[in-house]
């Protein structure tokens, strides 16, 4: 294995597990969200505008780790 196999398989990995990574973030914040609004209903606005903020970041970082990857696969 030359270093152009080790790039493409690094940028495999990062972009497998940045995908997995932001799945079960996008689940976890889901999960505490609609948990939440049902023990608070009257927040469910609030609760629902927040969680969606958070899956914009969680959803940022699986972004970044497709660029690192691309960059892997186009610079090697």
């Amino acid at each position: 294995m030359g270093p152009i196999d080790f790039a493409t398989l690094g940028a495999g990995l990062s972009i497998g597990l940045a995908g997995i990574g932001a799945g079960i973030g996008v689940g976890l914040i889901g999960e505490k969200a609609i948990e939440s609004m049902s023990r608070q209903p009257e927040m469910a606005g609030q609760i629902r505008t927040t969680a969606i903020l958070f899956i914009a970041f969680v959803e940022a970082i699986a972004l970044y780790a497709l660029v690192i990857s691309l960059l892997l696969v186009l610079l090697k």
